[in-house]
């Protein structure tokens, strides 16, 4: 078990390796730089934009700016961000809390919701109750995101006035007030954005579980079970749910880029200041270092995400232990 978590973990550094290399030629291949936009101003003359290159080495070979950055990279050194105007590791130190607190919350509640809806359709499989609940699932899966979270704003802050349309805290009063008021203010603006994510995630999550209980229901050891006397809980709980975990589990480790790329829309509509909105600001504005350290972010999410399936599969199935 340990042998393939260390040939996973360096398997993990050289995505993270390719990821890094694609996106930097990419990136540079396109037409134009940072600098280019500047060109509309005026004020900003031939001069000064080449002066602006050579300062930031964009002048240079992109070989010899490919060996420059790999070589910063490994030192632990991202740059520095053109849009943001500060070091992108400080970038990078203000959004990711933001976002794991977001998406973490939204994770956690769409595979613990999904898990449990999953569960009680498979045991009311082909009744009234399996049928609403998956036409339920089925609208919330089918629903493009930011068109729920747009619909989610409108509703509850527009029309109802209820919860905070975005931001993190309230702008004006958060520092006046004491700190049980605070959590509740910072509680209230996270309802709609994991509301909006939750609803989305866990329709899905709630098809796979469903389905995998459903044909695990059907093996072999299942009826053997039953025909020992086992009660229909037990039955349900220790040999079909623990055996149906395996395809959510993948789901999972899949879902962990979500805490990145999903946070995109959910964090542009609700102007929440995490990962997702710092990535398309930085694509937006062309801004090498930033959106070269939020691949480099990503593609440890999804070496992660592989890392933490393998674990619980090893959990949920002894047998995988000994491999």
């Amino acid at each position: 078990m340990w042998r393939h978590i260390a040939r996973r973990l360096l398997a993990s550094v050289a995505v993270v390796f390719l990821a890094a290399t694609f996106t930097f030629v990419l990136i540079h291949l396109a037409p134009g730089d940072p600098f280019s936009g500047a060109a509309e101003n005026s004020r900003v003359t031939p001069e000064i934009q080449a002066q602006w290159r050579a300062e930031y080495a964009l002048d240079r070979p992109i070989p010899e700016q490919y060996v420059r950055y790999m070589a910063n990279i490994a030192s632990g050194n991202f740059g520095h961000s053109f849009s943001q105007h500060r070091p992108v590791s400080a970038a990078l130190a203000d959004a990711i809390p933001n976002t794991l607190l977001l998406m973490g919350m939204a994770l956690s509640a769409s595979f613990i919701i999904g898990i449990v809806l999953g569960v009680l359709q498979a045991r009311a499989h082909g009744t009234a109750l399996d049928r609403v609940l998956g036409g339920v699932s089925l609208f919330f899966y089918s629903m493009p995101d930011f068109w729920l979270a747009l619909v989610m704003l409108l509703v509850f802050s527009v029309w109802l006035g209820v919860l905070p349309a975005g931001g993190m805290t309230d702008p004006l009063m958060y520092e006046y007030w004491p700190f049980a008021r605070r959590m509740q203010d910072r509680a209230l603006h996270l309802v709609l954005p994991v509301a909006s994510f939750t609803l989305l995630v866990s329709a899905a999550v709630a098809r796979y579980q469903r389905a995998a209980m459903i044909d695990v229901a059907r093996q072999d050891f299942v009826r053997t079970a039953r025909a020992k006397g086992a009660s229909e809980h037990r039955v349900t709980i220790k040999h079909i749910f623990r055996n149906a975990l395996l395809p959510t589990i993948t789901l999972l480790g899949l879902a962990f880029p979500l805490l990145l790329g999903g946070s995109v829309f959910i964090e542009r509509i609700f102007s929440w200041p995490g990962m997702g909105r710092l990535a398309a600001d930085a694509i937006l504005t062309r801004d090498y270092p930033l959106v070269m350290a939020v691949v480099i972010v990503g593609s440890m999410l999804v070496s992660a995400g592989n890392l933490l399936a393998d674990i619980l599969y090893a959990i949920a199935d002894p047998r995988l232990r000994r491999s």
